[in-house]
């Protein structure tokens, strides 16, 4: 007899997809019907920043999303150890980078 897998969903990931896109910032909006995640590069000594994807989500979805970031962020932790995040006033993204200070 065969087991049918009626639940399963076939996700197709292409090559420049699959590539990723790296983000250093996140601003996250909402209203009363939808969340709206912007990700963002930000580069040192850019003062201007693009949005490199926005995602749309329904307010269920948005939930569904920080409970999967909360499991897999405890178990990578129970693997590697906590995350640290930073202190500082802009929620631990040092927009400085570290780096020193431009001086002319």
């Amino acid at each position: 007899m065969e087991e049918q897998h009626d639940n399963q969903l076939n996700i197709e990931l292409s090559e420049e997809m699959a590539e990723g896109i790296y983000a250093n910032l996140a601003i996250i909006t909402h209203s009363n019907s939808e969340f709206v995640l912007d990700f963002i590069r930000v580069m040192p000594g850019v003062p201007k920043a693009k949005v490199k994807s926005r995602i749309v989500l329904t307010p269920d979805h948005a939930k569904r999303l920080l409970n999967a970031l909360e499991d897999n962020i405890a178990k990578f932790e129970m693997i590697n150890g906590n995350i640290k995040v930073g202190g500082n006033d802009q929620g631990g993204m040092p927009f400085n980078f570290g780096g020193p200070t431009a001086q002319a």
